[in-house]
């Protein structure tokens, strides 16, 4: 989180609320250090901005109360304390509270900053001997004033130089760089001989130079690997000139073939023409229908009669404002102000039944090798998962603590107050927020004429002032041994209709509850994980527990008490590339039963009504349903997506096989393989309409895939003028779905539209785009969530025509889809026809060189016969055509 500078923040704080119309009071800003003038030599001056508003209520209006003569105004102490109480952190004199508090005097002095010295246009002077010394400056004597009236103005006169502390412009580091410094190694060079070869005759000769090649002998050049020279500067000369291509095209006949169809008409004969016309029951039939085909023929030209005029007044209706209302409008947006350090938004998530709740994960903006070098001051911070609700853009509701920064995250669909996330060290964090659900939760009744429970949406209530952010411990964390060993990249919960054993085998869920993660990481694993004990815990076991752990805080809940430093993964799956030892790193996985928790609200709300009832969290109690009998399910299918950071796609197996030769458990060859995006794929998602359509982003493009079709993408966009950084589908709408670009732009897709570009594009922010979460608020309203590099959460509203779906879209967009697949069926088919196609005609080259070689001895020597008489006859028509011979000699000349 980039921090503001002192004048953003005293003018953002004057800024009226914008999302209600009551009054609210902003809480306190955090107390600042003082920015004072100390690197200019005038520690006891701190620049200050005081508004129009500010000037009125201290009578220091410029121009009125203050002017040239008297650029100053003191103001009394108890005036300003009382301006602390009446505007709080929105007070001009905030920033400078703390010097205030601290001065010894009454009243303090304010000097009007006419040129800009400081940078604003007041300052304040922070001690007693600063004030004295601008109100008691040193007077010219008259003497002098009048001497000075005699001098001449073009007289010049010497003023001694005033020495002045140095302050620091940067010029030494460029210094630094300009300086010649040895940066090479010193080399040494011994060079020795034998005793015996000291003082032996030295005898010099000629050598011939035409003996040499080119009468010179080369000493070539050879790379120094010992000796590697930097270049510090280069210049280059560049122009600009108009880019030209040349392009030309024509699509290339390969194989031609000649066809032709020819048909004619059925014609009645005329004994069937005469029978035809003299029939009455014909001529009866057409008198009867003409009429009634006529008015028909009429209601078809006037109007469909065909069409229902209740859909299609519907469709208007919902088709209002189309032209006008289409981009996402802001709605709020969210910065830690707090926390000084650069940090970006890894993950967004939105609270599953509070709704103006958004839970983010933040984590340093920092690469590889910075996260080596400052990792003593990274230790220091503190990583967090930040609550932030709409009634309070400034303050946090809840703050997650880590032992690591998180890259993922997610709420478990039975119960929302458990989070897991996975850090960027490999290990998975679990919390338990059940003790500060009253905190966050505003559930209330509705009005007198309804008694039905409605959830109160968060940004309509009043802030809490008062309220300070909260820090919560993790309740446990993974083995790192064990574990993953790079940073986890996605996390899913499994759903609770069903859990596997170590080999991958699908069994009923014993518990009724989600138990069971799946995550991957960049270590080239997926790794399965079951949150409950192997072993039915004892309360001896639980005392055990207590007494290994050093300090057990009281706030920190022991629900996963049993997993902190020893929760091993129940399998791990590595995608091997087959060919080669290396593996495939995966980077977003998509399981078959996704899209059922876009469906599982109504259902988590009931599971949270019935705990604030009385019973029992199913969490406090995992233990419960392992004495139950596992029963296998039967056709379950246990192939799922898995994006890659190469760019591939996968479609794979988490079921294990057995070894033939070793008996031990291996992960499955994967099915399918396609290497369709050009970059590390960052979004494998499925429809929330379709179960079997799959959306992939990575790199530069995007596509859409159909489970079961192994020939390739349904659709494959081209390649985007930015790169893809994040992606999610549309909640509502099945034929839209939207994307963030590295320039801060959102490419929003609608199939309906356009299917080769995006229908929309919109500027969010100026800066990288890393995730992209929507959430339906209500019918008439949602919200899309967008996280941007520099750690600002941007909460903007869908609109109209984005959010509410056209008359059967669901069914023009399956349509769609199941013409993608035929026409990929008829590609692939045509595909074969060529192959077979090219074979035959190879086949027919390889028969026709196979003939001329076959010939029989026979045959050639009757060619060569011939083709000597045809020689022979030219031979004598050239010589009689020249007249060498005559006709006499040719005949005698044939005789022999």
């Amino acid at each position: 989180m980039a921090p503001k500078s002192q004048k953003q923040k005293s003018s953002a704080g004057r800024k009226k609320p914008k999302w209600g119309k009551t009054k609210q009071t902003l809480p306190d800003r955090e107390e600042t250090e003082p920015i004072n003038m100390e690197r200019m030599g005038h520690p006891e001056i701190y620049p200050l901005v005081l508004t129009t508003q500010t000037q009125e209520i201290f009578n220091c209006r410029i121009d009125e109360d203050i002017t040239d003569e008297q650029p100053y105004k003191l103001i009394k102490k108890e005036d300003i304390f009382a301006d602390f109480q009446n505007r709080a952190a929105v007070s001009d004199f905030y920033p400078v509270k703390k010097v205030i508090q601290e001065y010894p005097g009454d009243e303090l002095l304010v000097v009007y900053d006419k040129d800009f010295k400081y940078g604003v246009n007041f300052y304040l002077i922070g001690t007693e001997e600063g004030k004295k010394n601008y109100l008691n400056s040193p007077e010219v004597p008259e003497e002098q004033e009048e001497y000075k009236e005699h001098i001449p103005e073009d007289v010049y006169i010497y003023k001694p130089p005033i020495s002045k502390p140095w302050v620091s412009l940067g010029s030494e580091k460029e210094i630094a760089e300009e300086s010649v410094k040895e940066s090479t190694k010193q080399i040494t060079y011994m060079i020795s001989r034998k005793r015996s070869e000291f003082g032996a005759p030295i005898k010099f000769s000629d050598q011939n130079a035409s003996s040499v090649k080119d009468a010179y002998i080369e000493c070539t050049a050879y790379p120094d690997r010992h000796f590697a020279l930097k270049q510090l500067e280069k210049d280059v000369g560049m122009q600009v000139v108009p880019k030209v291509k040349d392009t030309s095209t024509q699509t290339r006949w390969t194989y031609p073939k000649n066809a032709i169809t020819q048909y004619y008409p059925r014609e009645l004969s005329e004994e069937e023409k005469e029978t035809f016309g003299q029939s009455k029951p014909l001529s009866d039939f057409l008198n009867n229908t003409c009429i009634s085909v006529e008015i028909a023929l009429q209601q078809n030209e006037i109007m469909n009669t065909f069409i229902d005029d209740w859909k299609c007044l519907a469709e208007e209706e919902s088709s209002f404002g189309d032209k006008t209302d289409t981009h996402l409008k802001e709605y709020q947006s969210f910065t830690d102000l707090h926390n000084l350090t650069e940090k970006m938004v890894t993950s967004v998530s939105w609270h599953p039944t509070i709704y103006g709740l958004i839970a983010v994960s933040v984590a340093a903006r920092l690469s590889l090798e910075e996260r080596v070098h400052f990792s003593g001051k990274l230790l220091l911070q503190p990583s967090l998962i930040l609550f932030w609700s709409f009634s309070d853009p400034i303050h946090p509701q809840l703050m997650l603590e880590s032992p690591d920064d998180i890259f993922c995250f997610k709420f478990c669909p039975s119960d929302p107050n458990i989070i897991a996330g996975g850090c960027i060290n490999g290990q998975i964090v679990m919390w338990d927020i059940t003790a500060h659900a009253d905190r966050i939760e505003n559930i209330k009744t509705g009005g007198s004429r309804s008694k039905k429970v409605t959830l109160k949406p968060m940004f309509l209530l009043e802030p809490d002032s008062n309220k300070e952010a909260t820090y919560i411990r993790h309740c446990a964390v993974s083995s790192i041994e064990n574990g993953h060993k790079k940073v986890i990249t996605d996390i899913h919960w499994l759903s609770d209709t069903f859990e596997i054993n170590r080999s991958g085998t699908v069994f009923e869920n014993r518990n009724g509850i989600c138990c069971q993660l799946v995550t991957c990481s960049a270590d080239c694993t997926i790794c399965f994980w079951d949150i409950r004990p192997q072993k039915a815990l004892t309360p001896q076991l639980i005392e055990k527990k207590k007494e290994e752990h050093i300090e057990i805080p009281l706030d920190v809940p022991s629900t996963f008490l049993h997993l902190d430093l020893s929760w091993k993964p129940l399998t791990k799956i590595r995608l091997s590339k087959g060919e080669t030892s290396l593996d495939h790193c995966p980077t977003k996985i998509s399981l078959s039963e996704d899209n059922l928790l876009y469906k599982a609200q109504d259902k988590i709300l009931a599971q949270s009504k019935a705990v604030k009832a009385g019973e029992m969290n199913p969490y406090h109690n995992l233990e419960a349903g392992l004495a139950n009998h596992l029963k296998p399910i039967e056709d379950f299918c246990t192939k799922f997506f898995v994006g890659t950071e190469e760019g591939g796609v996968i479609y794979t197996d988490w079921k294990m096989e057995r070894d033939p030769e070793t008996g031990r458990l291996m992960t499955k060859k994967p099915v399918s393989l396609y290497t369709i995006h050009d970059g590390s794929v960052h979004t494998v998602q499925r429809s929330p309409f379709y179960k079997d359509i799959i959306l992939t982003i990575g790199g530069w493009n995007v596509a859409i895939w159909k489970e079961g079709v192994m020939t390739g993408p349904l659709l494959q966009s081209s390649c985007a003028p930015k790169r893809y950084t994040a992606g999610h589908w549309s909640l509502t709408r099945p034929g839209v779905f939207y994307i963030g670009r590295e320039d801060g732009y959102v490419d929003i897709w609608d199939l309906l539209e356009k299917t080769h570009e995006p229908a929309l594009s919109q500027n969010i922010c100026i800066t990288m785009i890393t995730y992209i979460k929507p959430w339906t608020f209500s019918a008439k309203q949602q919200f899309i969530a967008i996280a941007d590099y520099y750690g600002t959460l941007h909460i903007l509203e869908i609109p109209w025509t984005l959010s509410h779906p056209s008359t059967n879209e669901v069914s023009s967009m399956n349509y769609y889809f199941e013409r993608e697949v035929k026409h990929l069926e008829y590609v692939e088919e045509r595909k074969k026809i060529r192959e077979q196609e090219r074979k035959e005609m190879e086949l027919e080259l390889e028969k026709t060189k196979v003939k001329t070689y076959q010939k029989s001895k026979e045959h050639l020597e009757a060619e060569l016969k011939m083709d000597y008489e045809s020689y022979l006859e030219l031979e004598k028509n050239i010589l009689i055509n020249l007249g060498f011979i005559k006709m006499k000699e040719t005949m005698s000349f044939m005789d022999l």
